[in-house]
């Protein structure tokens, strides 16, 4: 690892640390540190497309033509996306829209960044003994994926307003019990195309004869 590579794999992992500080120091008041985040989490909905968008990254990734990309890494971004995307999106909004504090914004990014990128390099470097050639693109296209995610992961509907986003709601993050995927399902839908598109355009750049 060159001079340059070590100081920003220090600075991200000192990054980290101050976030996991901040986080501990104050945990309920984040939203991914509450039951409610979690139990709306495991919807069946949620669960399925997630299962559905994970295998479909490890049986792809190794037709993406991109060597640093294998079944394994797609398999636990896929699930760090998962965990952490809506809290992540949402606790952003809920910032940039003045109902969380500003500070909060270290722990938020940290969360994203290591999700969508951190977690990517580290394995990298420890896999090939050599910091990925990638690792920047990979943040612009990961957090893109990490973004739509966060999206997805916090639809729901409620009666007298229709299909939202739960983080918008004063409750957030809660526990819905309403069954919402028959109701939510062409909103999520383009999202969920749109990210195939991308994946196949990958994979289809990769497996088109060449000339």
């Amino acid at each position: 690892m060159n001079s340059h590579f070590t100081i920003y794999t220090v600075s991200w992992v000192l990054y980290c640390l101050l976030a996991l500080v901040m986080f501990l120091r104050d945990r309920r008041s984040y939203a991914v540190a509450r039951r409610e985040y979690w139990r709306d989490l495991v919807k069946p909905w949620k669960v399925v497309t997630f299962l559905v968008a994970a295998i479909s990254f490890m049986v792809m990734a190794p037709y993406t033509g991109d060597p640093t990309w294998d079944a394994f890494d797609a398999g636990f971004m896929s699930l760090f996306t998962f965990a952490s995307a809506p809290f992540a999106v949402g606790s952003l909004y809920r910032m940039v829209t003045g109902r969380l504090p500003v500070g909060q914004l270290v722990v938020i990014s940290a969360v994203w960044m290591f999700s969508a990128s951190w977690c990517y390099d580290i394995y990298i470097f420890l896999r090939d003994g050599s910091y990925p050639v990638t690792w920047s693109s990979n943040i612009t296209a990961s957090s893109l994926l990490y973004f739509l995610a966060g999206l997805l992961w916090n639809l729901d509907w409620k009666k007298g307003k229709g299909v939202i986003l739960s983080f918008r709601e004063e409750t957030w993050p809660y526990a819905s019990r309403e069954r919402v995927f028959g109701r939510i399902v062409w909103f999520a839908l383009p999202v969920m195309i749109l990210v195939a598109v991308l994946m196949l355009y990958f994979v289809w750049t990769y497996l088109r004869p060449s000339g």
